[in-house]
């Protein structure tokens, strides 16, 4: 399993420096700063590669760009509407141009609208530090009474609903803003920024197409290009819906494994493949993520190891991101899963035997608090999660052999 690390460019206060420090093979990032639709243009994707391979001295790194998270899916090709087409044509050149700079991975993901969801993106644990936060009555108090769609209130079970109304009813101006910010604005990796009106907007247009025809919108983008992307040696994996079950109204259709099913089924060629993502996942009770990894690792790409609490076994739910080994999911299981694949891999020859992963964010402990970095990305937090994901792996070898 090889150790990576997500890094938001030179603005990013975890530096390439940091990373060397906490030991990571290889590097995950993105070109955040394109609009979503527009081609990478070689340049553009040659100079992230040389700010990932020089540190702060200006000598060489020794790391590189290994995967892209995200090429993002434009709202127009979700939706069909637009310049759709002119985006598939824009995400082949993308992806021929990062094929002739040497990266193969290519991570993404066919949520509508929000990429994904926090309500409070520093809720305090036991502990002291600060871990993000998916809190279903501010959620709720935010969809009834400041986004205001209609038939919010009876898309929520009416206690919730019930709490919402009490709470948003104590919530002074400031809270108000700062609960809209991190639902809409605030999440690091966002492929779009919305303002409420936005938002609006696109919730209008999704109402006709449903999650049938989201799932034909996504067979129709993936039918544009993974078959390029089998002929130019890149591994697309697709992220899951994050929180896994349906918001705003919206369709969901990449929340649980019968949708990983589907899709791969839809568009059979090996280079359509899976992240996949335990904290995400994981949300869901009805998950089983090592099990998963066995019936799907074939075309598990990219993993994303982080762990969740959910405070109930309904759905929806609220949730926060816990320490690596200490959630909901079996992360112990859950590895020595992915260890197996590679061993299969191995027998069988493929060269892509070594699954790339990341410690997917981090509670902010230490010096992390006063580092203000990107919420979920601290460096501490994630430097103990990848020192406990690496002695899991370690320890799972010991013990094999």
């Amino acid at each position: 399993m090889r150790q990576t690390w997500r890094w938001f460019g030179p603005g990013d206060l975890v530096s390439v420096d940091d990373m060397l420090q906490a030991g990571v093979e290889g590097v995950v990032s993105a070109l955040h700063h394109e609009p979503t639709g527009n081609v990478w243009t070689p340049e553009a994707i040659a100079r992230r590669q040389r700010e990932i391979a020089t540190r702060k001295d200006r000598s060489p790194s020794g790391i590189a760009w290994e995967v892209v998270e995200s090429l993002p899916v434009s709202e127009d090709i979700k939706k069909q509407t637009g310049d759709f087409r002119t985006h598939f044509e824009n995400y082949r050149t993308s992806l021929k141009h990062l094929a002739a700079a040497g990266i193969e991975i290519v991570c993404y993901n066919f949520m509508p609208v929000l990429d994904w969801t926090r309500t409070d993106l520093a809720y305090r644990v036991s502990h002291g530090g600060t871990a993000m936060r998916f809190d279903l009555v501010d959620f709720a108090a935010f969809d009834i009474f400041i986004l205001e769609r209609p038939g919010a209130r009876e898309s929520f079970p009416e206690a919730v609903a019930a709490d919402a109304e009490r709470r948003f009813a104590e919530m002074d101006e400031v809270r108000k803003a700062k609960l809209a910010e991190n639902v809409v604005f605030g999440l690091p990796g966002a492929a779009e920024h919305f303002t409420l009106a936005d938002v609006r907007a696109h919730l209008a247009e999704y109402g006709p197409i449903g999650e049938d025809g989201l799932r034909r919108h996504f067979v129709d983008f993936l039918s544009e290009v993974a078959p390029l992307a089998e002929e130019l040696g890149i591994r697309l994996c697709c992220h899951p819906d994050d929180p896994p079950f349906p918001l705003l109204g919206l369709p969901r259709i990449m929340s649980t494994e019968a949708h990983y099913r589907t899709i791969m089924d839809a568009v059979d060629v090996p280079a359509n493949g899976i992240t996949l993502c335990s904290g995400s996942l994981g949300v869901r009770p009805d998950s089983d993520l090592p099990g998963m990894m066995e019936r799907l690792g074939d075309r598990v790409h990219f993993l994303h190891l982080r762990n969740t609490i959910r405070e109930g076994d309904a759905l929806p739910a609220s949730f926060y991101e816990a320490e690596h080994l200490s959630g909901d999911t079996d992360m112990v299981a859950l590895v020595a899963a992915a260890l197996k694949e590679e061993a299969r891999r191995k027998a069988a020859g493929r060269a892509d035997v070594s699954i790339p992963f990341r410690p997917d964010h981090g509670q902010d402990i230490l010096d992390d608090l006063s580092r203000k970095a990107q919420p979920g990305y601290p460096a501490i937090g994630r430097l103990k999660g990848l020192a406990e994901l690496r002695g899991v792996i370690a320890g799972l070898g010991y013990r094999a052999g």
